[in-house]
Formats: structure tokens, C-alpha cells, sequence
């Protein structure tokens, strides 16, 4: 149970974001009370980490823990065709060698796990199985929340309230601040295989990004400890989930028969789960700070999964949120314009993420030719991936993407048939 009712700052939330914003609060001597709905360890989808996701990891003090795991490491993304073609892997220790470059696929259960116990070895208070009901205001100014735990309901006053409850996204409802994507609404179905085949040497742990023969979606195939693969397909849901039957297990299967790159690698792999569900995931709120109230991670926004950036983000929106509420709790300044300053910073690394992902959906568009025309801009396509997008650097690639692709429409492109969009 909480020591006290009253907090210099309550998260509500302690998956990756929550986790690293109390660990770092917690470090700068501010009383920081993590509130979990869940009892960990639990079920959670996002395996694949960005290698950029290292230097919070430093901070955190979470590498050495990282390093002793048996988590898979990760130095490489690949793309396969269509047709079932694998790409030369994008290996991210061929443009810098440090350790840095390479990251993990993790488990989520025990990863998450692993956070959050590090956030109570580091001062952070940690309740589980505590369900925030709603955020209190007084005027426009978050003050508290209101949490049912051990069948009673309870309030807790705070100078700074978090929202870090992922797709939950509380506050950003309660707020009515919660905007969808439209031109990335995507669902995907999912499930995790055991006795697949699996890439040896160097490539062993890649991402690999998987076309569907029709180019309507794509799989993601990562590996896992104890020889499981996490694989799950993604697509419109008015393809993937509407007329399909009550059973998403019958589509995963269908989706899987019908895509030489995915059957190939799942021929004698049996699946040692259910199939699982999730859709509408692209979104972001109107804004993401105001009086007493800062929203990070999946409860700010989403981007779409192809490039892993979900876990990178929620790290680095933690950090980027305890840097700058530790500073305005110092100041005794907890206004928005405080509270929000990192904004500005967050969005454009995030613009150019959802950028590139609306590169890879435009089907009449090939990277690996644009690599081709134009080698000089490579390194800046394995920034991005690797989750370097908070300079003034990479942004430059598109400048010239986007004469191959619209960028700015609206809807994605499919005015020409060809091949999806490959690396």
C-alpha cells in the first residue's frame, strides 16, 4: 500500500514510460508513486526494441541486468518481398561498432518485470493491483486521483499527475484529447510459435518485416527465448477483421498459408498460444501537458509498429518527463507551459518516425532502389531505424523521399500497383 496520500508526483502506469520517469524522479529526491492496474509479471505485446533505446537504458541503470538476460540481441532489421525474397539485413554495427548498436527482443512479461523492480530498487514507490479511476481537477489543474485498491477507494494528492497507462490512455479520454490516425488505422492479429525457423550467426535475432503476397499488409517475426518467435500480421481491419468469422486464430492461419515469406519460416513450428487481437492503434492527443498533468508514452500517442518504435519512445518520453518535471518541481512551477516543454522536442522526433512509416505503406515505392539512386542518404535510413531521430540530421532524407512519395497526403498511396514498399 502507498506510505502517504500525498505525492510530489503520482504515475499512473508502470509499463516502460511509468518505469522510467518514477526511476528517475525517484533518483532526483522527489517523492514518485508508481499506481499499476495489473499484477506483474503480464502479457504484453511490443517486443523489439531500437538500439537508441540504449542510452536510457545507461541512465536507468538497467544494462547490466540487460546484458545477463537471455534475451535475444538484436544488430539487424531484414524486409522480404512479397514474393518471399529476403533483403541484405540491415546490420546497425556495420555503420558504428559500439555496443550501443546492438539491442534486445524481449519478453514483455519479464522485461516490464525488470523495469519496474528497477524503479523500486531506485527509491520509486510501487502499488500493483491498483486501478486509477480518474484524475481530480480543481479548475484546470490536476491535483490527484482517485484509485481503488484492496476493494476501497482512495485518493491521492499529487503536485504533478502521469499518465503512462499505453492505449488506456486515461487522462487523454477523460480529456476528450485523444485523436485517431486515420491514414494509419491498422489492426493486427498475433501469436507467439515454437520450432520455427530461425537465421543463424549475426542476423539470428533480426526484426524481420514480412509482405504479404498481396501486399494488403505485413507480418513482424521476432525472436524470443526457448525457441519462440513472436508473429503476428498486420492490415486494414476491414480486411483483416471484418467477414472474417468469430476465430482470429482461422485468419492468422489463412494470413500465414497465403505468405510464402512467413509459411517458409513456420512450416514445422507449432503456435503455443491463443491468437490475439488488437486494432485501431494509430493516434495522438491534442496536447501533452497542462496544469499538474503530463501525458507520455502510448498514452500520449502511437505510432505503427513496423519499426519497434513503441518501447523506444515510451523510454525516451519517461526521460524527457522527469528532466523536465523535476525542473518545474524545483521551481514550484507545475503549469503546462512548464510541464510541456518537451513537446515540441518529443513530436518532431516522432514526426520523422511516422514519416518513414508512411514511406514503407506507399506500395509503388522501393527503398532499395532509392538506396540505389541515392547511396548518400543510406546512413540516414539506419538512423532512423535504429531510433536516432532527435537531431537535426536525419530529417534531411526527406527532402528527397519526397519526390519518390507523397508525404503529405492524406491517405496512403495506392494509385499504382507494384511491389509494397522494400528495404
Amino acid at each position: 500500500m502507498p506510505q502517504s496520500d500525498s505525492y510530489d508526483c503520482v504515475i499512473i502506469g508502470g509499463g516502460p514510460a511509468g518505469a522510467t520517469v518514477g526511476t528517475l524522479l525517484a533518483g532526483f529526491g522527489h517523492r514518485a508513486l508508481i499506481l499499476e492496474r495489473s499484477h506483474f509479471p503480464r502479457h504484453h505485446i511490443g517486443e523489439s526494441l531500437m538500439p537508441q533505446t540504449y542510452w536510457t537504458f545507461k541512465r536507468l541503470g538497467m544494462l547490466d541486468a540487460l546484458k545477463a538476460s537471455d534475451f535475444p540481441r538484436k544488430e539487424s532489421v531484414q524486409f522480404v518481398s512479397p514474393s518471399g525474397d529476403d533483403s541484405t539485413p540491415y546490420f546497425f554495427t556495420d555503420r558504428d561498432a559500439g555496443e550501443w548498436s546492438t539491442t534486445w527482443q524481449v519478453p514483455r512479461d519479464k522485461f516490464d518485470q525488470m523495469m519496474l523492480d528497477n524503479a523500486r530498487q531506485h527509491g520509486a514507490e510501487v502499488c500493483e493491483g491498483a486501478s486509477v479511476r480518474e484524475v481530480i481537477f480543481e479548475g484546470d489543474r490536476a491535483v490527484g486521483i482517485n484509485v481503488s485498491m484492496g476493494g476501497s477507494m482512495r485518493r491521492m494528492n499529487a503536485k504533478v499527475v502521469v499518465d503512462a497507462t499505453g492505449m488506456s490512455a486515461l487522462l487523454s479520454r477523460q480529456l476528450g484529447l485523444r485523436e485517431p490516425n486515420n491514414r494509419l488505422r491498422k489492426a493486427a492479429i498475433y501469436g507467439y510459435y515454437k520450432g520455427a525457423l530461425r537465421d543463424k550467426g549475426r542476423n539470428a535475432g533480426a526484426t524481420i518485416i514480412i509482405h504479404t503476397a498481396d501486399c494488403k499488409g505485413w507480418f513482424w517475426f521476432i525472436p524470443l527465448p526457448g525457441d519462440v518467435v513472436s508473429v503476428g500480421v498486420v492490415a486494414a481491419p476491414a480486411y483483416l477483421c471484418s467477414g472474417r468469422g468469430d476465430d482470429p486464430s482461422v485468419t492468422l492461419n489463412e494470413e500465414i498459408a497465403a505468405c510464402p515469406g512467413i509459411k517458409r519460416r513456420l512450416e514445422n513450428a507449432e503456435r503455443v498460444s491463443q491468437a490475439y487481437v488488437t486494432s485501431d492503434y494509430s493516434y495522438r492527443a491534442k496536447r501533452l501537458a497542462g496544469d499538474g498533468w503530463v501525458l507520455i508514452g502510448d498514452a500520449y500517442g502511437f505510432l505503427d509498429p513496423i519499426y519497434s518504435a513503441g518501447v523506444f519512445l515510451a523510454l525516451k518520453s519517461g526521460e524527457l518527463a522527469a528532466d523536465t518535471i523535476h525542473e518545474a518541481l524545483d521551481d514550484n512551477d507545475v503549469r503546462g507551459e512548464m510541464l510541456g516543454a518537451f513537446e515540441s522536442r518529443l513530436t518532431a522526433g516522432m514526426h520523422l518516425i511516422e514519416q518513414l512509416v508512411h514511406v514503407f505503406y506507399d506500395r509503388s515505392f522501393s527503398f532499395g532502389e532509392f538506396n540505389r539512386e541515392h547511396p548518400e542518404y543510406k546512413d540516414h535510413i539506419v538512423r532512423l531505424l535504429i531510433g536516432d531521430v532527435f537531431n537535426d540530421e536525419v530529417g534531411a532524407v526527406f527532402e528527397v523521399l519526397g519526390r519518390y512519395t507523397n508525404l503529405d497526403s492524406h491517405s496512403v498511396s495506392e494509385r499504382r500497383n507494384g511491389k509494397g514498399a522494400s528495404l
